[in-house]
């Protein structure tokens, strides 16, 4: 029988004992530390030698150099020639949604000039390469292609590098197919903590890049936390969550199956659900347990709801955006009566998802913004990934000559003020003596 964790906002220790429950440390270990450090400083000394080696060594593969870890970009049209035209539709049809929400984001390039000719501004310019990791074998993901690549090009990033690794050779079709829609400039077919530091130092062959973006292990993950400041990264990212906030009157199976679509990614994956009728919470147990027995990743699901599943009894509305608020979930769905008036309440969370028709999987795929988003509390303090991931901004300044003069005196005075004498002197050289 399936125990899923029930808490009541109205209990002396929810607020602690929900704490106990969002709890996820994804801090490597010191082995994983270690090992990836050694990759790291490996492929920094040796290029396409190390790459070559733990390519062969981990994705059980047996090639001579890096030409043969070069998927043509031809190969990929080929791909996107071979998969069956209702694949192949879908993938064009999410891309041109993703595509046009992203166009939405572009940042533009703005100035003023004050009255006594002083110029200020800001200039937009994309990043000049950026590295996409996209997982390998058959737990391939072509929708996160799109998510990450779309933005990047339509940031205007004259080349983006994928890697995807090919375990005992084995080539994912569809990500391929979506590398040749997104643009994909190049990709070779590496992976793991060795992929990162290449796209990072560069290598003979892999161009050094000057943000890593995209999904991965434990390995991935901590190489992206290690390298960042010798290059940009999107996220560390945490396992999928869902928030589930219904006022009772959706259908049950609905929201059982809603739960389900995160709880099925991986045994560390969370779904919530906070209600204010018991009621409701019963009949959505009674669906999670009926359900539960179609689902092909059943035992993923099982684990999942057992391990960090939790479903919430709240006071009121009010208190479930309280908690909402407090979760800060990933992907949070608002399965009410007035959705868009609830959400104008919430404050932290990656993408809401209004309405009772509106079910998170569709953001996965197709609905048209990024389903790269914030995990493990963080959408506290950060933001779906986005056009403006790919963008970055220079100030400008351009003095007049008597801009110059009136903030010469300004400056002049704070330099002096700091210590800092040649700072107070470049200014006052400035300066037009009346």
């Amino acid at each position: 029988m399936l125990t899923i964790k029930q808490l009541n906002a109205g209990d002396a220790n929810f607020w602690q004992d929900l704490d106990a429950m969002l709890a996820w440390d994804s801090v490597s270990d010191d082995a994983v530390f270690n090992t990836v450090n050694g990759i790291l400083k490996d492929v920094r000394k040796r290029g396409d030698d190390a790459v070559v080696e733990y390519t062969n060594r981990f994705d059980r593969m047996s090639v001579a150099g890096m030409a043969e870890l070069e998927i043509p970009l031809a190969r990929l049209q080929t791909a996107l020639t071979a998969i069956p035209a209702a694949q192949r539709a879908a993938l064009e049809e999410a891309a041109q949604r993703i595509r046009a929400y992203a166009e939405h984001q572009k940042m533009d390039s703005w100035s003023y000039t004050e009255a006594d000719g002083t110029l200020l501004g800001q200039q937009v310019t994309a990043l000049d390469r950026v590295g996409l990791y996209v997982p390998g074998g058959k737990a391939a993901y072509p929708s996160s292609v799109l998510m990450n690549a779309v933005p990047a090009k339509v940031a205007g990033v004259p080349e983006l590098i994928m890697v995807v690794p090919t375990p005992d050779g084995e080539v994912n079709e569809l990500v391929l197919a979506a590398a040749a829609i997104a643009g994909v400039d190049r990709v070779f077919a590496i992976g793991g903590a060795q992929a990162v530091a290449a796209l990072a130092y560069g290598t003979q062959t892999v161009p050094q890049v000057d943000k890593v973006v995209g999904p991965g292990n434990i390995y991935v993950a901590t190489a992206k936390r290690m390298v960042y400041g010798t290059v940009g990264i999107d996220m560390i990212a945490g396992p999928s969550e869902i928030l589930v906030v219904c006022d009772g009157k959706t259908n049950p199976d609905w929201i059982a199956m809603d739960l389900f679509s995160q709880a099925e990614h991986d045994e560390d994956a969370q779904s919530i659900l906070v209600c204010p009728d018991a009621d409701f919470i019963e009949q959505v147990k009674a669906s999670i347990t009926r359900l539960l027995e179609e689902m092909p990743r059943k035992t993923i699901i099982s684990k999942s709801l057992e391990g960090r599943g939790v479903l919430i009894q709240v006071q009121d509305m009010d208190e479930a955006v309280k908690v909402a608020n407090y979760i800060a979930p990933e992907h949070l769905e608002l399965s009410v009566e007035n959705p868009r008036e609830m959400a104008a309440q919430i404050r932290h969370a990656g993408a809401i998802f209004m309405g009772r028709y509106t079910a998170e999987a569709v953001g996965d795929y197709c609905a048209g913004p990024n389903h790269v988003l914030p995990t493990s509390r963080t959408a506290r303090f950060s933001s779906p990934l986005g056009v403006y991931d790919f963008q970055k901004r220079s100030s400008l300044i351009d003095c007049s000559a008597q801009g110059a003069s009136a903030l010469g005196k300004i400056a002049s005075v704070l330099a002096h003020g700091e210590g800092l004498t040649a700072h107070g002197r470049s200014a006052e050289y400035r300066i037009i003596e009346s």
